[in-house]
């Protein structure tokens, strides 16, 4: 398709869309009495409409029925998390077995590196990419360091080359192959938070297999984003949080995936609770602990229903549209505003950059913009303006088109601004 930066042609790309409606279905912040536009999606989403009427049945069976709301609530509280199986399944791709929610991100990756990280004398290291987000960072350290190993000896960082923004997939694998025997994990965050890099997850998990290693993937940016085929792609663990592109909340619940291929394994270690016990003997307050067949098996304590609810509105509303209509539109999303920056760029002869992949294999909702010779003042007069985006030092921002809530026109008018902040 050939873009025009015009306001009319981007008014026809919107009435082309088939998604245009749900932007109503969301609550836009206001600057200056007009609804932003919202860029920043990869760090909270919006909150949907239909999100209250979730977390006021919730309030309202508590208010009338007490602890009784556990078995007799509109949806029942003991067994709230199972609603989640079957829609998350097709939106990260697997089996509803393997799919479950609960607790945080970090707190879901560091109780499944129990069970994954099981390191040796001779095979102990992990690999994760460069400049992964701190909290990873942070988790794979202290982890390494519980087991008795220096996080300089134990950890194996891919890096970019000189002059790059991205890791290049053939430099994954050969790092992979050189770690070898000693390789225990790979665990990479499946979307570079900070580039907006798409990894190769199936052909990255493949390697770590074929040396004996296992394979997780942090999937904060990936979850509702990307296409994924976690159980086609034999993907060990994973987990995301729900608040960015699923639109669940601030701090909310987090999705955990584990393969089926683990789950018989009920010698495989982990962390055990009340609520990963067998489900139908789990009033009996039995001393063994006898885990659930499936990823329910790693649940830890009762579900916080309060939070589930938000998420639940969310999945409903991915599970309505599914991923492939999302990702036609994420990808011509994303492909205008890459349009649009080009051009503001010509007509300020200033100097942007864009850091994330230009391939769109290697991206999704998000480009990653070097504004070579402006600084924070910018960033500030967008936001002054009704443009929210995130800012990251030295000078990038970042630019989440949700195609839930974003449209061409957004693309269009953010245009506009940004040119009018350069040149003021």
């Amino acid at each position: 398709m050939i873009f025009q930066n015009t306001k009319d042609f981007a008014r026809q790309l919107d009435a082309q869309d088939s998604l245009r409606k749900y932007k109503e279905e969301f609550i836009f912040p206001t600057v200056n009495g007009k609804n932003v536009i919202y860029f920043t999606g990869n760090s909270l989403g919006l909150q949907p409409k239909r999100t209250k009427s979730y977390v006021d049945e919730i309030m309202n069976d508590w208010a009338e029925l007490g602890v009784e709301g556990h078995f007799y609530a509109q949806k029942p509280w003991w067994d709230y998390q199972e609603r989640f199986a079957e829609p998350l399944s097709k939106i990260v791709g697997c089996l509803p077995s393997e799919v479950t929610v609960m607790n945080t991100l970090t707190v879901n990756l560091h109780l499944l590196m129990v069970s994954f990280y099981c390191p040796t004398p001779s095979r102990f290291k992990i690999i994760c990419e460069e400049k992964a987000f701190p909290s990873d960072q942070y988790m794979l350290q202290s982890q390494v360091r519980f087991h008795g190993y220096k996080a300089e000896d134990a950890i194996v960082e891919i890096k970019r080359r000189d002059g790059e923004h991205n890791i290049r997939t053939e430099d994954v694998i050969a790092k992979i192959n050189e770690v070898g025997d000693a390789l225990a994990l790979v665990l990479i965050g499946g979307v570079n938070y900070y580039t907006g890099q798409v990894f190769d997850m199936k052909l990255i998990t493949a390697a770590g297999h074929q040396v004996g290693a296992k394979v997780g993937w942090d999937l904060a940016h990936a979850a509702g984003n990307v296409k994924l085929e976690l159980h086609n792609w034999n993907v060990d663990f994973a987990a995301w949080c729900s608040y960015k592109y699923m639109n669940s909340g601030p701090g909310n619940v987090s999705g955990c995936f584990v393969h089926e291929k683990h789950h018989a394994n009920k010698e495989l270690p982990r962390f055990a609770g009340w609520w990963g016990h067998n489900k139908e003997r789990r009033f009996k307050m039995e001393s063994e602990f006898d885990p659930i067949q499936g990823v329910d098996g790693w649940q830890i304590s009762n579900l916080p229903v309060l939070s589930l609810a938000p998420y639940l509105a969310s999945v409903e509303m991915f599970d309505e549209i599914g991923m492939e209509q999302l990702v036609h539109k994420r990808n011509n999303i994303t492909a205008y505003l890459e349009f649009i920056l080009k051009e503001i760029d010509k007509e300020v002869d200033s100097s942007f950059e864009i850091i994330t992949p230009a391939n769109p294999e290697e991206r999704a909702c998000q480009l990653s913009v070097f504004l070579h010779g402006e600084g924070r003042s910018l960033f500030e007069y967008l936001i002054k303006n009704g443009v929210i985006v995130d800012w990251r030092e030295p000078n990038v921002i970042r630019l989440a088109p949700v195609p839930l809530y974003c449209s061409y026109e957004d693309m269009y008018q953010f245009g506009q601004i940004l040119k009018k902040g350069i040149l003021e």
